[in-house]
């Protein structure tokens, strides 16, 4: 008889912690299959499945390439991979960063939706800015389960307020009950099978590496004026949604919070480098003036002063606004 039994886990900031307590409340005849995500960089040592399998009484091991999955195990994603299932088979992607990561968790929620759709359980915890939104809102859509945690009990709330507003999540839990939960729902028959949307399919095969062509981009958006952070393309705007997302031609996929915090970030910087042009602006039109005046040469040196008061005053203007930007921070 099916159950629910494959249960897909993101986070970031916090969810290490989050997901060893949730691992060490688990039973050991818990017969479901875990798949984790958690954001590492590129060059991680790959020691995520030991901390948690030391916690845990069921086996908890680096997903590889190739795999069939096995039940009452859980998988974790490796370094600068997404981490994907597609039947029953374990598939690392390539494909381009999502939310600025690779492992991402969208890609992983839209790979259980499709591969086994009421089956699914996909889990929110703790994390900065909003990867997983997407990918929860189309498990939804595959008719899989939803659960989140409780944000007044994450570390960084960010994440699960994302999921919330992105759906209609089926249950909010503290860390506490979650694995008491999570045996209720794997315990439980599935609902229904869905048809599974053409465009989740797609995005999926991004995350595999596949090829991305100009075609498939507008199978999912429209192009509007704004440019990649990664590859400097045009982005489109992904028609489905909350939460508001893009996607490049390359593939680079971003959610609207996402973005603009990279954007902002790119401000600062440009504001900063401005800033140093102006001040050494200064600088060098202050030594020239002076080298005027030592000349003789006191119109020009006059005409050099109202350049460096110019040049202070831009750089005054410059300096307010970065002390603006950080105070928002």
């Amino acid at each position: 008889m099916n159950r629910r039994d494959i249960i897909a886990i993101g986070g970031s900031m916090g969810a290490v912690d989050a997901i060893r307590q949730l691992c060490r409340d688990l039973p050991a005849d818990f017969a479901a299959t875990m798949f984790i995500v958690v954001h590492v960089g590129a060059d991680g040592q790959n020691l995520l499945a030991d901390i948690f399998d030391a916690q845990s009484p069921i086996s908890i091991s680096t997903a590889v390439d190739g795999e069939r999955f096995q039940r009452g195990h859980g998988y974790v994603a490796p370094a600068d991979h997404h981490l994907l299932v597609i039947d029953d088979v374990v598939r690392l992607g390539r494909g381009p960063r999502e939310n600025l990561a690779r492992p991402a968790v969208d890609p992983l929620f839209r790979s259980v939706g499709i591969s086994f759709g009421p089956r699914t359980i996909a889990v929110v915890l703790s994390g900065l800015l909003n990867d997983g939104a997407a990918g929860v809102a189309d498990v939804k859509r595959c008719g899989g389960i939803t659960v989140v945690q409780n944000p007044a009990d994450a570390v960084a709330a960010e994440m699960p307020w994302g999921a919330l507003r992105a759906t209609d999540i089926d249950y909010r839990s503290p860390l506490s009950e979650m694995a008491a939960l999570l045996v209720k729902l794997a315990a439980e028959e599935p609902g229904p099978a869905v048809e599974i949307p053409a465009d989740i399919r797609a995005e999926v095969e991004i995350a595999l590496g596949r090829h991305v062509g100009t075609d498939i981009i507008a199978q999912l958006g429209d192009p509007v004026p704004l440019s990649c952070p990664a590859c400097g393309g045009v982005l489109s705007q992904v028609r489905r949604g909350p939460p508001l997302r893009f996607r490049c031609q390359v593939g680079h996929s971003y959610t609207a919070e996402t973005l603009e915090n990279e954007k902002e970030g790119s401000v600062d910087e440009a504001l900063r480098v401005a800033l140093r042009i102006m001040e050494e602006r200064a600088v060098l039109t202050e030594k020239m003036a002076e080298d005027a005046r030592r000349s003789g040469r006191a119109a020009a040196a006059g005409s050099y002063d109202e350049r460096v008061n110019e040049s202070r005053s831009y750089a005054d203007i410059l300096r307010r606004a970065i002390d603006k930007s950080a105070r928002k921070t």
